[in-house]
């Protein structure tokens, strides 16, 4: 078994071999290399097939219409895209989010405020999601945007965002989602939900870092305001040479999460539950959101008496984390564990872990076994 045993996939995912063997294929000579705006030639319009093939495969994951699909470096990108985008332009103009979204929500939200845009920031359960009547009751005559996200990164929590959608609509209010820890996790129907504009990332789902898309609707069509120009790439939304290999990477990962979706999903469920049952003789154990409405894959859980730097330091073979990845180099509790009602002492004592594809039942029992070792000792000593 190859240790450390890694357990922080909400953090990011290895690529998949099957993604890096199909990604080879367009970076060298003897490859598909043309800049896929080249349309003067075969090169171009070889490499303009394969974005095209991988835009597909991108959109048939979340069962749209592969014209919707814009591709960015990465699902920050799509979520600054996506709410600056919606804003841009109206004057007096209201967004609605939560507390506990991604940084990359929250800090553009932040923005939005210093360019005079207001905001309302939900205050979620202690489950961690965010109700329907919250959002109606936070929407104003000049609201233009809310945003949420579908999978919260921290806790796996899901939020109900068909049903939060389908008020929405009704109202002619644009909505966003961060699905970025959502695709390959769960079903995403952005028909049924229905949303108006998704962010997605490539390094979540097994493929590579550096890529990701934002879903934007056609019908009704949805219009954003570009913040990157340059050659009017993407429809005008998003300009860019656009990096073939890692688009390719992206479809292929996306492809590979379809195809395989319902059997991960349960074979996570089982990895999840074994890895509980191998803490059950350990008392003081908390788990930090909802239990029911989650993904099986992301586990956040506090010990009593610990505090989660003693324990990591303890866990020296294991890769854990202590919350999101863009938030790990700060010894500030989590946000999002304060933004569930948790002190700060006892966010303090909160880890995460997460589990995905390359994920082994060995690995799952030798966490388990480490961790209530780990915390017995330390308890032990306080």
């Amino acid at each position: 078994m190859k240790k450390p045993v890694y357990l922080d996939y909400a953090a990011t995912a290895p690529v998949d071999p099957a993604v890096a063997d199909e990604m080879i294929k367009y970076l060298t000579p003897d490859g598909t290399f043309g800049n896929p705006a080249s349309r003067s030639h075969g090169f171009g319009w070889q490499a303009e097939a394969a974005v095209e093939s991988a835009r597909q495969q991108v959109a048939s994951l979340i069962h749209a219409d592969p014209r919707e699909i814009v591709w960015t470096s990465g699902a920050t990108e799509s979520d600054n895209l996506a709410i600056k985008g919606a804003v841009a332009g109206k004057r007096d103009a209201h967004v609605i989010t939560s507390a506990i979204e991604h940084k990359a929500v929250l800090d553009t939200c932040h923005w939005l405020e210093t360019q005079g845009v207001s905001v309302t920031w939900l205050q979620p359960g202690a489950d961690g999601r965010i109700s329907v009547d919250q959002v109606t009751g936070a929407l104003r005559e000049n609201t233009v945007l809310v945003s949420l996200m579908l999978v919260n990164n921290e806790l796996g929590c899901v939020t109900d965002i068909a049903s939060v959608g389908a008020e929405l609509r009704q109202r002619g209010v644009l909505f966003h989602v961060d699905a970025a820890q959502a695709a390959g996790k769960l079903p995403v129907d952005v028909s049924a939900m229905p949303v108006d504009l998704l962010s997605l990332s490539g390094h979540k789902v097994y493929g590579p870092k550096g890529i990701g898309a934002l879903y934007v609707r056609r019908s009704p069509d949805v219009r954003i305001e570009a913040q990157i120009h340059g050659g009017g790439h993407e429809r005008g939304m998003r300009s860019g040479t656009l990096a073939t290999h890692q688009i390719v990477g992206m479809g292929k990962a996306f492809a590979l999460a379809e195809v395989g979706l319902a059997e991960e999903s349960a074979r996570l469920e089982h990895l999840r539950s074994a890895f509980l049952a191998g803490l059950e003789g350990l008392d003081g154990v908390s788990l930090n959101g909802s239990r029911e409405h989650r993904v099986p894959g992301i586990v956040n859980l506090s010990f009593d008496g610990v505090d989660a730097e003693s324990l990591m330091l303890g866990l020296r073979e294991l890769a854990v984390s202590s919350g999101s990845a863009c938030a790990s180099a700060t010894i500030e509790p989590s946000y999002v564990l304060r933004g569930i009602g948790l002190s700060d002492a006892e966010a303090h004592r909160a880890l995460r872990f997460s589990m995905g594809r390359f994920t082994t039942p060995e690995e799952v029992s030798f966490a388990s076994s480490q961790i209530v070792d780990v915390v017995t000792r330390l308890r032990a000593v306080r």
